[in-house]
């Protein structure tokens, strides 16, 4: 079994800054990707980013250029950076891992606001 433990949400102002965090541990074989999802209230889960195995990174329009995410394959962790934040940014933020299956973390709430 694998288990996926997010941390470093929060509120935070708009214009501010937020570092997750998603630690992978137990039985993990050859992870293929990364990524990030996040859920709105009233509205469906949709991808914020993901990083492969090969370090390639692909981003939702609308975040391009405001987070970042990077990998320490080492650790088995996966990060996201998330500068500018907007209120319309306000969701929990998922943490999910792709190998044989996929996998899911148990979610961390950035909210937005002043």
């Amino acid at each position: 079994q694998v288990q996926l433990v997010e941390s470093g949400g929060g509120l935070v102002q708009p214009g501010g800054s937020l570092r997750l965090s998603c630690a992978a541990s137990g039985r993990i074989f050859s992870i293929k990707a990364m990524g990030w999802y996040r859920q709105a209230p009233g509205k469906q889960r949709e991808l914020v980013a993901v990083i492969t195995s090969g370090v390639i990174t692909n981003y939702a329009d609308f975040v391009k250029g405001r987070f970042t995410i990077s990998r320490d394959n080492a650790k088995n962790t996966v990060y996201l950076q998330m500068n500018n934040l907007k209120p319309e940014d306000t969701a929990v933020y998922y943490c999910n891992l792709v190998s044989a299956q996929g996998y899911w973390g148990q979610g961390t709430q950035v909210t937005v606001s002043s």
